[in-house]
């Protein structure tokens, strides 16, 4: 009897395992992004859709569109609205138009280090965000790093708060990021990604402002000179799927995906910061003058920032901007508990 109960209780096992493989459909995902297929975030892009392989018995699959083939970040967040585009990777900020408490991701000088930006957008506050994507047409599969932002430029080296006076700066296309340099002094302009490295090097444009990876494997050093580790602003991706692929998948499938994007997160994280350390010293290898910015001139650029930061905390949700720095809070009361 207990040999047959064993007998039952395999195959029981085994129609389960059938009926569970037989809800996971062969599918390749399409996935767009903007940046070039040996920056990071390409690379966690591959990773994904390896983990997505492993986990599916090689039924699930994702295809990298990379360097902008199928849009900008814009572009394609309109494409998976529509259903014609099944995965991107934008960053938080072009979200904003659709969900503004988004938004104060991006308000300058908020995060001190990496380690804060995760623990905020991977607890209940980056969580609620995400959930307010699907009535959008889009569902949020986590944030990946994009990281600190810094100003590069090919007139001059920036020393001071004053010295972004004047200087023609491409920004990401938000009134954020527009109000936040016109503030600096800065003559903000606002344009794809996807278009600045001809804009800088037809010098449409002085320079702009993206975190050490970009500028790197952008080849940025190429048509600027002079980089300004300003660090003021962390700037987080989002990883897409467009509702109507997400509604079409079994509940099996979406949860590989999830488990696959969770995986690929990780991954990101820790293959950006280690890409990171190094890109500075590439950078300098490669001909660009880099200088840090005082503890003082980041204390005036705080204080031009001002009237930025109390305009866009109301915009995005006084309650959305409290509620984060709460969590800010809880995070750096956890950090100096544990010192």
């Amino acid at each position: 009897m207990q040999f047959r109960s064993l007998g039952v209780a395999a195959a029981l096992l085994a129609a389960l395992a059938g009926s569970a493989s037989a809800q996971v459909k062969e599918h390749t995902f399409k996935i767009g992004t903007g940046l070039s297929e040996d920056h990071p975030q390409a690379q966690a892009l591959k990773y994904f859709g390896e983990q997505l392989a492993a986990k599916s018995g090689g039924k699930l699959n994702a295809r990298v569109y990379a360097s902008g083939s199928l849009g900008n970040d814009v572009s394609m967040t309109s494409a998976l609205r529509g259903g014609t585009l099944e995965m991107t990777i934008p960053d938080s900020s072009t979200l904003v138009s659709l969900v503004k408490p988004f938004g104060v991701l991006n308000l300058p000088l908020t995060f001190n280090n990496e380690q804060e930006a995760d623990a905020v957008l991977d607890g209940p506050f980056g969580q609620k965000l995400l959930a307010k994507l699907p009535e959008k047409g889009l569902v949020g599969l986590g944030f990946w790093e994009n990281g600190f932002r810094h100003v590069t430029n090919s007139r001059r080296a920036i020393q001071s708060a004053d010295d972004l006076n004047g200087l023609k700066l491409r920004v990401i296309q938000s009134p954020l990021f527009l109000d936040t340099f016109s503030a600096l002094g800065a003559n903000a302009t606002p344009m794809p990604f996807t278009e600045l490295y001809s804009a800088m090097e037809q010098k449409a444009v002085d320079g702009q402002e993206n975190p050490p990876a970009t500028i790197l494997a952008s080849k940025f050093y190429e048509v600027q000179k002079h980089l300004v580790l300003s660090r003021h602003m962390y700037s987080a991706w989002v990883l897409l799927m467009s509702k109507k692929t997400w509604d079409g998948l079994s509940a099996e499938e979406q949860k590989i995906v999830q488990d696959a994007a969770r995986e690929a997160k990780l991954y990101e994280r820790k293959t950006i910061r280690a890409f990171s350390e190094t890109a500075l010293a590439d950078l300098k290898k490669a001909g660009m003058q880099i200088t840090e910015l005082p503890a003082a001139e980041q204390a005036k650029m705080r204080t031009k920032l001002q009237p930025v930061l109390a305009k866009f905390s109301k915009e995005f949700g006084e309650d959305t901007t409290a509620e984060m720095n709460g969590e800010l809070a809880k995070v750096r009361g956890g950090a100096s508990a544990a010192k």
